[in-house]
């Protein structure tokens, strides 16, 4: 992945090609035959042409902090599974860890749930009703779709799998634009589903490039061209918290 990263920064390309036209059309229809029924449907004869392949990213590694009952610092708030960050990942992600993530941390959270639901004092209170105030219907959606794509291709850009110093900066000078644009709007219109997860997309993408930031060497998953090796110092977790000093 990080060799075809490589060239895909280098070109200026979306994709490399992988050749298979050398194979038996026969075995790559027997070995592959839901990707080469797939291929087909886009016009592509795997048998005869070249295919067209890019890296991708599948999984999140890291999150919200939480002991071994999934539960965080804040009382009767719990978090599992990609939201969470348990140290089972180590310094990469193991294929059947999202089991264990989901199922095992989803079970125990139960158990102490009701183990000290009775115990929680659970405060009342009154809550006005929400009031819009100055705030009026969006006027344009293309604003939150041209916003969610630019920082998409921003972090699979910048913030990939090959990192740098000079790109991370990049990245953290432009999601900060981002943002004041993004919160201005949330001011100015009445909020949407989209609007929100827009927003924290955002902010997400703010702490992974902190994160990467701060972690000047390379292990695991996590790969820089200033430092690319590991280094004794940084073999700790990274754990960001809310006021802490500006680090770009």
């Amino acid at each position: 992945a990080r060799a075809i990263d490589t060239e895909l920064k280098k070109s200026g390309e979306r994709f490399v090609y992988l050749d298979m036209t050398h194979l038996n059309p026969d075995f790559l229809k027997r070995r592959f035959p839901n990707i080469y029924e797939t291929l087909l449907k886009l016009g592509i004869d795997m048998a005869k042409d070249p295919i067209p392949v890019t890296p991708a990213s599948h999984y999140m590694c890291g999150g919200v902090c939480v002991d071994m009952n999934g539960s965080t610092e804040i009382e009767r708030l719990y978090a599992i599974g990609e939201t969470a960050h348990t140290g089972l990942h180590g310094a990469n992600r193991l294929a059947s860890n999202s089991l264990l993530e989901a199922l095992v941390f989803a079970h125990r959270a139960s158990i102490h749930t009701k183990e000290n639901f009775k115990n929680w004092a659970i405060p009342s209170a009154d809550i006005p009703d929400w009031s819009r105030g100055k705030a009026t219907d969006p006027d344009e959606a293309v604003v939150i779709t041209q916003n969610w794509t630019e920082i998409r291709w921003l972090m699979w850009n910048y913030v990939g799998i090959v990192r740098s110093i000079k790109r991370l900066k990049r990245a953290f000078n432009r999601i900060k634009l981002l943002q004041e644009e993004i919160n201005q709007y949330y001011w100015d219109f009445v909020p949407t589903v989209e609007l929100l997860e827009l927003r924290n997309l955002a902010l997400v993408a703010e702490l992974i490039i902190r994160s990467a930031y701060m972690r000047k060497e390379s292990r695991g998953l996590h790969y820089m061209i200033d430092y690319p090796e590991p280094r004794d110092e940084f073999l700790k977790d990274t754990i960001l918290r809310k006021g802490e000093e500006d680090l770009l």
